[in-house]
């Protein structure tokens, strides 16, 4: 018996030796600062992709949502067409271009091409933005890029985010001309559109520091930086109010996965001298698909624009 006893507190006394290093270890991990890991590991995501996140988004093929368009431009409404494209894709970090082929140095983005089209008497406007957010979630977009075509001519933006946002600039316009500057980075409304789809409880509310889309800057002809805004967050729709500049933006969407964008309104004062009114431009949903669409390029395949109702 006594054999026995010396036997098993033996044992216990290595069983309680190897938990208390463990427990040594664990405690040690836990106290490395926190500043000295960051320096070397990107943040963590804001969110978990779930399975259905994967099956939806990395099915190979595009979001695809038309919109019925009702354009405030220069004092008066006018119909017209908007369409959203929602994809993922390989993006390079350094080039800031989509990427050729897989690598593991690639970011995953999830890409929003979204266009205007609209007519302002004789003469049309062709509008798109394109924006690349990190599907991380974790950072503002790596890339936006803004065009507006029109009869009087064209322009063009473009913002890269690296140490600042670099933003480069061409326009017909004396005033605008050509323009390379930087930026301190701050909230992107561009961004917001694809932070809702793949989080809306992840978009910034309260007060702080925006800046406006780049159509709306085009438009307007304001200085590119970030102005004071507003933003409200209930189930299903976000608002965001720019104090400085007299404008409300309402995204409505649906509040369960994939949270689509169903509609949008932006009110805002239009027109110049006593034709100066506040308008409000909408665009209403008309159809969802989704397609590799890049491969939809005969004749045949124009079929697709009327089941977007593109053709009307």
């Amino acid at each position: 018996m006594k054999n026995l006893q010396i036997i098993m507190l033996f044992f216990f006394g290595i069983f309680a030796s190897c938990k208390d290093t463990t427990s040594q270890k664990d405690q040690a991990l836990k106290s490395e600062p926190i500043s000295e890991v960051s320096k070397t590991l990107p943040k963590e995501q804001s969110y978990e992709q779930s399975q259905e996140f994967k099956d939806y988004w990395y099915a190979g093929e595009a979001e695809i949502t038309s919109y019925k368009l009702e354009q405030a431009r220069y004092g008066e409404m006018r119909d017209g067409s908007a369409v959203l494209v929602f994809v993922t894709e390989d993006f390079l970090p350094k080039k800031q271009v989509k990427a050729d082929r897989y690598d593991k140095a690639n970011a995953p983005v999830l890409k929003l091409n979204a266009t205007k089209n609209f007519n302002t008497g004789i003469y049309p406007y062709s509008i798109m933005q394109s924006t690349f957010y990190p599907v991380s979630n974790n950072q503002h977009a790596l890339k936006v890029s803004c065009s507006v075509q029109e009869w009087c001519g064209h322009v063009y933006t473009q913002l890269n985010n690296r140490d600042q946002f670099e933003i480069t600039s061409h326009s017909y316009f004396e005033s605008d001309a050509d323009q390379e500057f930087t930026l301190d980075k701050a909230i992107l409304e561009n961004e917001l559109w694809t932070q809702l789809r793949l989080d809306p409880k992840s978009l910034p509310v309260g007060h702080f520091d925006m800046i406006p889309s780049m159509e709306f800057i085009r438009l307007k002809h304001i200085e590119m930086k970030p102005y004071s805004a507003k933003a409200i967050n209930n189930e299903g729709q976000y608002i965001i109010y720019y104090h400085e500049l007299d404008r409300k933006l309402t995204i409505n969407y649906n509040p369960s996965f994939p949270y689509e964008i169903t509609s949008w309104e932006e009110t805002f004062k239009e027109g110049s001298g006593a034709n100066t009114k506040t308008l409000t431009t909408k665009a209403t949903k008309l159809k969802t698909i989704t397609s590799a669409y890049w491969n939809k390029k005969s004749n045949a395949d124009e079929n697709l624009r009327e089941t977007l109702k593109l053709n009307r």
